[in-house]
C-alpha cells in the first residue's frame, strides 16, 4: 500500500518564479514551504469501475480537501472531496451512475437543478471549472445538445451535454473566512514582499530616484519595464469562449 500511495505524490519542485532559463519571469515569488504534489484525477479515468473512499486528506496545494479512492481493480487515485462524502462510501463514474455525491456522469444524465463541480469544458481534458473550496455550479436548463449552467461567479454559460461533471458541492466552504494573521503566513505560501517603485533606485524602476520622498515624476504610472500601467488593456479577447456565454458575471 505504501508504494501505491508514493506513486500518487511527487515533490513539488521550487522554482521561485523563474523560467526554464533560470531568469525571474514572475516577481515576488519564492520561499514557500516544501510540499508534495498530489496527483488528482480530474478526468475520472476509471469509468465503470466502482471505488471506495479510504480517507479524506488535507492538500497543501489547494484550498479544498481531497479523497483517496481505492478501486475494485486495486488501483488508487485522489479526487476532489465534495461536501458530505464519507469514508467507506462507494462511488462510481459511468454513464448510468447513481445520482449521489461523488459520482461522475455526463450532463445529459444529470437532472436540472443538481449541484455539480469539476466540470469539463470540452473534450477529454478533465475537469477545469468549479474546483475551489465551497463552490458549485447548477444546471438551469437543457436544449437540444447543450445545457445552460450557472457558474459560481454568476455567469451563465452553455456546455455540451456530452461533457462530464461530478455531483455535489465541494467541501471546506469556510475557507473564505480564514484570515492570515501574520506576514509569515503569506511567506510560507510562496509570496515575497512587494517594494514600491518610488522606493527603488532609477535603474530598477522608472518611478525610482529623486531626492528624499518624491512622486513618480512622469505623466502616467509605468510598470517596471516602462510600459503604461493604467488605462491600457492587456487581456486578449477570447473569441472562441465568448459565444458560449449567455449572461456575464458583471
Amino acid at each position: 500500500m505504501t508504494d501505491l500511495l508514493k506513486r500518487l505524490k511527487v515533490i513539488n519542485k521550487k522554482r521561485g518564479g523563474r523560467d526554464a532559463q533560470g531568469q525571474v519571469s514572475v516577481r515576488q515569488r519564492g520561499g514557500e514551504s516544501k510540499r508534495f504534489l498530489r496527483k488528482i484525477d480530474f478526468k475520472r479515468e476509471k469509468k465503470g469501475v466502482m471505488g471506495i473512499v479510504q480517507g479524506v486528506e488535507y492538500d497543501p496545494n489547494r484550498n479544498v480537501e481531497i479523497a483517496l479512492i481505492l478501486y475494485d481493480d486495486g488501483e488508487r487515485s485522489y479526487i476532489l472531496a465534495p461536501e458530505g462524502l464519507r469514508v467507506g462510501e462507494r462511488i462510481d463514474a459511468s454513464e448510468n451512475a447513481e445520482l449521489k455525491v461523488g459520482n461522475a456522469l455526463p450532463l445529459r444524465n444529470i437532472p436540472v437543478g443538481t449541484p455539480i463541480h469539476n466540470l469539463v469544458i470540452s473534450g477529454d481534458k478533465g475537469g477545469q471549472m468549479v474546483r475551489g473550496a465551497g463552490t458549485m455550479a447548477v444546471i438551469l436548463a437543457k436544449e437540444e445538445n447543450v445545457a445552460q449552467v450557472k457558474l459560481p461567479s454568476g455567469e451563465i454559460r452553455l456546455f455540451p451535454l456530452s461533457v462530464w461533471a461530478t455531483v455535489g458541492q465541494l467541501g471546506r466552504s469556510e475557507y473564505k473566512f480564514i484570515k492570515l494573521r501574520k506576514a509569515g503566513d503569506v511567506r510560507k505560501r510562496g509570496v515575497r514582499p512587494t517594494v514600491r517603485g518610488v522606493a527603488q533606485n532609477p535603474h530598477s524602476h522608472p518611478h525610482g530616484g529623486g531626492e528624499g520622498r518624491s512622486g513618480i515624476g512622469m505623466p502616467g504610472p509605468k510598470t517596471r519595464w516602462g510600459k503604461p500601467a493604467l488605462g491600457v488593456k492587456t487581456r486578449k479577447r477570447k473569441r472562441y469562449s465568448n459565444k458560449f456565454i449567455i449572461k456575464r458575471r458583471k
